[in-house]
């Protein structure tokens, strides 16, 4: 019987220059949330893996309605991440006061689409001659 392994679970980012560093990045909004993505530095992790953060500004609400913002992205992140990141990026997902009272299927739907737009944008990758 064959054992079904699931997509590694996405490392979480914590220090305040990456998240700066994202926020240079590729930018895309869908609906309720912001995505920023940039490449993963080498000498800040796995090159391989794929490296997340949240974040909700204070126009979302208080410190209560905050945290629950990012509660659900961090739900849709590891629903949608695994399948839908690209190894070797960091994602930042920014709330917004929507994200607090979206449906959570429509929530998903607004990462699916803003995840395919920041991919969009990034550069190809040179073919080899």
């Amino acid at each position: 019987m064959a054992v079904k392994s699931s997509p590694p679970k996405p490392a979480r980012l914590r220090i305040r220059a990456d998240f700066l560093r994202a926020a240079r990045g590729i930018r895309r909004s869908a609906g309720c949330l912001t995505v920023e993505t940039c490449l993963t530095p080498g000498e800040s992790g796995p090159a391989d893996g794929i490296r997340v953060g949240f974040t909700a500004s204070r126009k979302v609400g208080n410190a209560v309605a905050r945290n629950r913002a990012k509660r659900r992205l961090r739900a849709a992140a590891a629903a949608l991440l695994p399948l839908y990141g690209l190894p070797g990026h960091d994602y930042v997902l920014v709330g917004r006061t929507a994200t607090l009272t979206r449906p959570f299927p429509a929530l998903l739907e607004d990462l699916k689409a803003a995840l395919a737009g920041a991919h969009a944008k990034l550069p190809k990758p040179k073919a080899e001659a």
